[in-house]
């Protein structure tokens, strides 16, 4: 029978080859095939949930944190971005120079170069660049060689030098050189006023002078300003505000002349020189007004080189030390006895050459008498005698309150530092021990600084005045308008007019017929007083042989304005005095201040005939 075609076809589609065994395998393994793809295309649905869930989380992260950053921390933020683009710059400003009450230059800010060394950059020998260097630096070149031999680099050679200098070693051309610019005070009149003007340290603050006791004059207000700055930190001028650069013209001006400085100068040195004396000073004061037109202490020191000077000499001690003025004291005491009414001009004194007070023998410095003499006389010949009868006629509770008055025993309140008070026994002392106003009298037993004797020596010269000796003048600026002036005590009246003239007058016998002779000036009434004291021991008693000479002059007698005063400490020799060491410095001083200051003579200069 013959076989269907399509049942042929089916049979061999079934593959007879297999078994019934190996059919079934094959069946489980597809089924297993489709489960697996199932569980897979579930697991893959599951990791997209996930992935999903992770990126929503990981986005609103972002988003809360973005919003903390741009409206929670926005302004914090935003804040501390521009602080780190902006940078606070206080920009240096230069001292406010000094000037003399002529508009001379005292003390100025000016630009100086620190200069190195790297002799490892050197394209010629150590030695050959010693020996261009050394005439300009002013040094050895074989040290300069010692020198480029420390180091291989980085060695200061020169730490302030001038503008000038340094255009010098510029010109040079050498290789392995560097310099860096920075500011520094400069004096041009050296050691001149520098007993005023003092000095600044490195780090530009004042030590001594105005420099120190002015500082808030000198120093130029400094605002620190933001300015804004790129990324890599240079600093963009286009943003910074109008004018912060801009400082003003202003100088400190003083009333020191400094012709009749160095004029004084000159004379303290050369009569230093002559008696080998310790120390020396010279005032000079306007008493209408207490301006210091010289204010001289010797020796001194070169502000420009402060470090090579001693430091006792950075304070002034005509304000700073005391000392016992003797005789020169005594035309005060003149003055507050006739204020009191205890004595008249003409009254005349016994001097029989000692006097006893209490268990105290007192006598003259040169142990003599001067018999039956006037006020003026007991001044011409500084008679101790006398001073001491005047002074009995004044009860010493009276003539302790006027010593108060005057100021012994408390400062000067000058504009000068470092200033000292001067030392007075206690009112309760003073009363119970008669010695104590014996001794005043003739200017022993109190001390006070030079600087104080001058101011009450003013008050004689402008009519019975207290002023306040004192050095600055004002902030000026370049068309010489003050702008800032000190305000200073209110002049106290001590004594009348009528007795500061009578005194005045008396001191003109001293120039005259006394011991003052050595500061006449033909032509000119000068008042004057000399003092030769003993010089107190810091221990107490005196020094053996040690002297303060001294001379105080007034000037002019018609019509008193100046003082003059000299004082030389320890001055050796037995011709020593007052008159003989002090009085010739003050009349070459006066000599100077007659032209400065346009003085008239007081009469008629006679004219020696030429034979």
């Amino acid at each position: 029978m013959q076989k269907s075609p399509s049942r042929t076809k089916f049979r061999k589609f079934r593959n007879p080859g297999l078994t019934r065994q190996q059919r079934g395998y094959k069946q489980s393994f597809l089924g297993k095939l489709a489960s697996n793809f199932q569980n897979q295309t579930s697991n893959t649905k599951s990791r997209l949930f996930i992935v999903w869930g992770i990126l929503m989380a990981v986005g609103l992260g972002l988003g809360i944190n973005l919003y903390n950053l741009q409206i929670v921390k926005g302004p914090k933020l935003t804040q501390q971005a521009r602080n780190q683009q902006m940078v606070n710059l206080r920009p240096f400003m230069p001292r406010r120079p000094v000037v003399d009450r002529k508009s001379n230059l005292l003390a100025i800010d000016r630009p100086v170069y620190t200069l190195y060394a790297h002799p490892k950059l050197f394209d010629k020998s150590n030695e050959d660049i010693a020996e261009r260097l050394a005439p300009i630096l002013a040094k050895d070149a074989a040290e300069l060689v010692k020198t480029f031999q420390s180091k291989k680099s980085g060695i200061i050679i020169a730490p302030a030098l001038a503008e000038e200098n340094i255009d010098r070693v510029i010109s040079l051309r050498l290789n392995g050189l560097e310099w860096a610019q920075k500011y520094s005070r400069y004096y041009p009149p050296d050691d001149l006023v520098s007993d005023v003007v003092g000095y600044v340290n490195v780090d530009r603050r004042g030590q001594a002078g105005v420099e120190y006791s002015q500082e808030k004059l000198l120093e130029r207000p400094v605002q620190t300003v933001r300015l804004s700055r790129s990324g890599n930190g240079t600093l963009m001028p286009d943003y910074a505000p109008e004018g912060f650069l801009h400082f003003d013209d202003l100088r400190l001006q003083l009333t020191i002349d400094s012709r009749l400085q160095r004029i004084a100068r000159v004379a303290l040195k050369q009569q230093m020189e002559k008696f080998d004396a310790k120390r020396g000073a010279v005032i000079v004061m306007d008493a209408l007004d207490g301006s210091l037109l010289a204010l001289v202490s010797q020796p001194t020191y070169n502000p420009n080189e402060y470090g090579k000077a001693d430091i006792s000499l950075f304070k002034n001690w005509t304000v700073a030390d005391l000392y016992e003025p003797g005789s020169t004291f005594k035309p005060l005491n003149v003055a507050i006895a006739l204020e009191n009414g205890v004595i008249k001009p003409d009254d005349m004194f016994n001097d029989s050459g000692s006097v006893r007070v209490a268990n105290y023998t007192i006598k003259n410095a040169m142990n003599n008498g001067y018999g039956r003499i006037s006020i003026a006389q007991i001044l011409q010949y500084s008679s101790n005698i006398g001073m001491v009868q005047i002074i009995q006629r004044l009860k010493p509770s009276i003539y302790y309150n006027w010593l108060e008055r005057l100021g012994l025993g408390q400062k000067v309140d000058t504009d000068l530092p470092f200033e000292a008070g001067g030392r007075l026994k206690s009112q309760e002392e003073f009363i119970a021990s008669p010695i104590e106003p014996a001794t005043t009298s003739f200017g022993q037993g109190f001390s006070m600084t030079p600087l104080q004797l001058v101011q009450m020596h003013g008050a004689l010269a402008n009519g019975g005045k207290l002023v306040t000796p004192h050095v600055v003048q004002g902030l000026i600026d370049s068309k010489g308008q003050i702008h800032d002036s000190p305000t200073h005590t209110i002049p106290r009246q001590i004594f009348s007019a009528a007795t500061a003239q009578k005194v005045v007058e008396m001191m003109e016998t001293v120039v005259e017929e006394g011991s003052g002779k050595a500061s006449q000036i033909p032509g000119y009434r000068i008042a004057g007083k000399t003092g030769t004291a003993q010089k107190a021991s810091p221990n107490g008693g005196y020094i053996k042989g040690a002297r303060m000479t001294s001379f105080v002059a007034i000037l002019p007698v018609e019509s008193p304005r100046y003082v003059v005063f000299a004082l030389v400490d320890e001055p050796k020799g037995e011709s020593a005095y007052g008159s003989t060491v002090a009085a010739p410095i003050v009349k070459s001083v006066i000599e100077a201040l007659i032209p400065l200051e346009e003085i008239p003579p007081s009469k008629v200069i006679e004219q020696q005939k030429v034979p």
